[in-house]
C-alpha cells in the first residue's frame, strides 16, 4: 500500500525462503528482555522504517530491506517498509508503524536514534531494533529504552583488510597515496576510516613502504566530510579534493556518496580505484564494478533478518548485537575482476591477517568500535 509523503509503504507477501543463520554476541533472552510469541494463527508485523538516503542507496538501507524481505517471506508474513526522505520523517514514520500496528520495528541508521527511542519508550509492548547505535542518546552508557535492541558492527577489522588492500594497491602502482571522505561525522562512519588508515600503516610496517592517507587523521579524529548521505555536487566537491592531492585509491563512507566519488573518478582520474562500504558495491551497483576494487562488508541483511525470526518466534533479546570478523558480520568482500591485477602474495597476506584479528594476536584500536 502506499500512504501520503513522507511515508512510502510496501508491503511483502509470503513466499518460501532461505534461513542464513549468524551467531551474535548477546545472551540468550529471558523473561524481561522479549515479547512473548504470537499464538498460533495470530498476526505478526514486522516493520521497517529507513534513513533518508532511501531503500536503492546500494547500502545499508537496501541491505536492511533485503534482510527484512527475506525473512517476511520464509514467516509467510506481510512486513510494512516505510521511506524517510529527510530527518523530519523519522518520528512521523514511526507513528505510522505504531499505528499500523507492527510486532517489531527496525530502524535504519544512528540518525533515527532520537525518534526511536521515544517510540519504544512510548509503546513498551513493541518490540524495537536500531541499527548503527546503542540508542543511548543521553551517553550514560545504556540504551534509552529497555525495548530496543541495537544492531551495531565493529566494522574497524574489515577496514583494516581494506585499508591494507589499498596500501597495497597503491605501492605497487608507485602512487603511495590513498584517501577517505565521509558523510556525516558519526561513530559508524569513522570507524571505517579508522580501521583503513590503521590497515595502511600496518602494510607500511610491515614493508617499510610509505603509502600516505589524506582525508583523515585518527588521532585527531579529523577529516574531510560532505556533511550527509545523499549523491551531490557536495560530495562531489569533497571526493574531488581528495582526489586532487594525487590519491589512487579512495574510500567513500555513507551509502550514496559513492556515486559523487565515481562521477568525480570519470571526469579525470582514470586511474584511480575506490572501495565500497556496507554492500558488495560490486555486485549492488554493477555500475561501477569496474571502479570497485573490494568491498567493506556489514551483514546488515542477516542482523535485520535475525531480529525478525527471532521477534516472531518470541526469542527476541535486546542484547546488542556486534558483528566481527569471527562470526562473520562484518568482512571483505571478494576483489572480482581485480582478483587477477592483485600485487603478488596480498591474497594470502588479508586471509593471515584476518585469522591474526581472529584469533586475537591483532587488536584493531579504533576509538569507534562498538
Amino acid at each position: 500500500m502506499t500512504l501520503s509523503t513522507p511515508q512510502k509503504l510496501v508491503g511483502i507477501t509470503a513466499a518460501a525462503g532461505l534461513l542464513v543463520a549468524l551467531a551474535g554476541c548477546g545472551a540468550a533472552p529471558d523473561e524481561a528482555s522479549g515479547s512473548a510469541a504470537p499464538e498460533a494463527g495470530s498476526d505478526f508485523t514486522p516493520c521497517l522504517v529507513s534513513d533518508e538516503g532511501g531503500w536503492n542507496d546500494r547500502s545499508f538501507n537496501q541491505s536492511a530491506k533485503e534482510g527484512m524481505d527475506r525473512a517476511a517471506k520464509e514467516l509467510g508474513v506481510e512486513s510494512i517498509e516505510v521511506e524517510s526522505t529527510t530527518e523530519n520523517d523519522y518520528a512521523p514514520n514511526l507513528e505510522t508503524l505504531v499505528s499500523e500496528g507492527c510486532n517489531l520495528i527496525v530502524a535504519v541508521g544512528y540518525k533515527l536514534a532520537p525518534a526511536t527511542v521515544a517510540s519504544a519508550t512510548a509503546n513498551p509492548d513493541i518490540d524495537y531494533a536500531i541499527i548503527d547505535d546503542y540508542a543511548d542518546t543521553d551517553f550514560d552508557g545504556k540504551t534509552d529504552a529497555p525495548n530496543i535492541k541495537p544492531l551495531v558492527f565493529n566494522t574497524a577489522e574489515a577496514a583494516y583488510l581494506g585499508g591494507y588492500a589499498a596500501a597495497s594497491w597503491s605501492a605497487e602502482a608507485g602512487v603511495n597515496k590513498v584517501g577517505t571522505f565521509g558523510g556525516d561525522k558519526f561513530n559508524s562512519v569513522t570507524v571505517f576510516m579508522d580501521g583503513f588508515q590503521l590497515g595502511v600503516e600496518k602494510y607500511n610496517e610491515d614493508k617499510g613502504a610509505n603509502v600516505g592517507v589524506v582525508g583523515w587523521d585518527i588521532t585527531a579524529q579529523d577529516g574531510n566530510f560532505t556533511g550527509g548521505f545523499t549523491a551531490n555536487d557536495t560530495a562531489k566537491q569533497v571526493a574531488q579534493g581528495i582526489l586532487d592531492q594525487g590519491v589512487d585509491v579512495i574510500l567513500p563512507v555513507g551509502g550514496p556518496i559513492y556515486q559523487s566519488a565515481a562521477q568525480a573518478i570519470r571526469e579525470g582520474n582514470s586511474d584511480v580505484v575506490m572501495l565500497g562500504v556496507d554492500s558488495d558495491l560490486a555486485v549492488s551497483d554493477d555500475t561501477v564494478a569496474d571502479l570497485t576494487l573490494v568491498s567493506i562488508q556489514k551483514a546488515i541483511d542477516v542482523a535485520v533478518y535475525d531480529a525478525t525470526v527471532a521477534a516472531q518466534s518470541g526469542d527476541f533479546t535486546t542484547d546488542p548485537y556486534v558483528g566481527t570478523l569471527k562470526n562473520e558480520g562484518v568482512k571483505l568482500s571478494s576483489f572480482h575482476d581485480f582478483e587477477s591485477r592483485l600485487p603478488a602474495g596480498l591474497a594470502d597476506e588479508l586471509t593471515a591477517l584476518q585469522e591474526a584479528i581472529v584469533a586475537g594476536d591483532i587488536t584493531v584500536d579504533s576509538p569507534n568500535s562498538p
